[in-house]
């Protein structure tokens, strides 16, 4: 059984999971816009994110886990809207669990279902270099056009490609991530160019 490490302060990591059995874990516009409104609640507390995408049936995150001093006291609003005082302080990997656990919960009772939906443990790889970094985004925002979902980034609304081209307020690191870049036009630039996934997936060892 493989065994993952502990999230650590102050590292980035590509987080990533999938379906059990490949199924799919977003039916409908909802779905995505509900796991959205989760992932904010349960992780911008602990994390600064930096890319993301939602695909149909596996999702992809790249974040920085915050320096154990910028945890901080985070009220989170549940689905019933009651708030729960959540104390961030601790085990990173927590964080994602209750955003998953509660995800499932609100999954299976909308489709009638029970049991497990994601793959167990999630998914993660720290990434301890920028151009490792700047290849995850790419691989990130490019996978709706791997997966034959659309011809371009921009084409697709579940991912943070369009919150790093757009100008309005965003929690999503972009002047970090634009920074990598160098400029606007060198991240469009790069996004434009032919993506070769399958080499980035052998170099990101997925």
């Amino acid at each position: 059984m493989q065994k993952f490490e502990q999230l650590e302060y102050g590292k980035y990591y590509h987080i990533y999971n999938r379906g059990i059995n490949s199924c799919d874990i977003f039916n409908d516009a909802e779905n995505f816009s509900f796991f959205l409104k989760l992932y904010d609640n349960y992780l911008s507390c602990i994390a600064d994110t930096f890319a993301w995408v939602l695909m149909q049936n596996h999702f992809h995150f790249l974040i920085k886990i915050k320096e154990e001093n910028e945890f901080i006291n985070n009220v989170i609003i549940s689905p019933d809207r009651v708030q729960n005082p959540v104390r961030a302080v601790g085990n990173p990997s927590l964080q994602f669990s209750k955003l998953f656990n509660s995800y499932v919960q609100a999954f299976n009772k909308r489709n009638n279902r029970h049991g497990s939906l994601f793959e167990r443990p999630f998914k993660r790889k720290m990434i301890d270099n920028e151009n490792y970094l700047k290849q995850v985004l790419l691989y990130i925002h490019n996978n709706p056009v791997h997966h034959g979902f659309c011809e371009h980034p921009m084409d697709y609304p579940w991912s943070s490609y369009l919150s790093c081209i757009s100008l309005k307020q965003t929690k999503l690191q972009r002047d970090i991530v634009i920074g990598w870049f160098d400029d606007l036009g060198n991240f469009k630039q790069n996004h434009n160019s032919k993506i070769d996934i399958i080499n980035i997936e052998k170099i990101l060892e997925l």
